[in-house]
């Protein structure tokens, strides 16, 4: 499994829509996803280009957490 280096915080978004996330609101560079699946849940995601390699690797783990899967499975689902 390896990382995207290129990802940016908007590419992440809707990828993650299909997890279920919509876009809650956004304060700045920060964009608020909620999902109701497997329970409600949060997460911000910052609107960088690129986004650093380890804020995007706490992103998925702690999506993975919420999902009761593990980080590669995330990954596969989501690339």
């Amino acid at each position: 499994m390896r990382i995207p280096r290129d990802l940016t915080g908007e590419a992440l978004v809707k990828l993650l829509k299909s997890l279920g996330y919509a876009v809650t609101r956004q304060t700045g560079s920060h964009i608020r996803l909620t999902t109701t699946q497997n329970g409600e849940h949060h997460i911000t995601i910052p609107n960088h280009k690129p986004l650093k390699i380890g804020t995007l690797s706490a992103i998925l783990s702690e999506i993975a957490a919420h999902f009761n899967k593990t980080k590669e499975d995330l990954f596969k689902e989501l690339f």
